[in-house]
């Protein structure tokens, strides 16, 4: 059972970006899953890991790929990642800290910024790009 469907709407017609929000929907959804089949600590410490990790990642080329192509938006897109960033970390610092269940509060925040960043934000480079791929 998929906690985020994936589907086209998230498509940014860029192939590296589709492929790696694909990825982050996959962790996503590892998570929920963990989380309904009840895994313990070490299990749910690592799919939280594998998502930090790989988002970390993510932004970095995104961010890259806004400088190199002159994106406008390239400071705000900066100053949303820096913000998820810092509010992931604190949950993983708690949740290591205090040895605490991952909350199903914590995974629809997670899911509706994922999903609400793909669509809205991400999406404004995507039609930057399209532009930039057609001139």
């Amino acid at each position: 059972m998929s906690f985020l469907e994936w589907n086209t709407s998230f498509e940014l017609g860029i192939k590296e970006f589709d492929e790696h929000h694909k990825q982050l929907v996959h962790l996503l959804n590892e998570a929920y899953g963990n989380f309904l089949g009840e895994a313990n600590h070490e299990t749910l410490e690592d799919v939280l890991d594998k998502l930090i990790d790989y988002a970390t990642y993510h932004f970095t080329a995104e961010e890259h790929w806004m400088g190199l192509h002159g994106y406008p938006g390239l400071q705000k897109h900066r100053e949303e990642h820096n913000l998820l960033s810092r509010t992931v970390v604190e949950i993983q610092f708690d949740f290591n800290k205090d040895r605490k269940h991952l909350s199903i509060e914590v995974l629809v925040f997670l899911k509706e910024w994922l999903s609400n960043h793909i669509l809205q934000t991400d999406a404004d480079y995507g039609r930057f790009a399209a532009q930039y791929r057609q001139a």
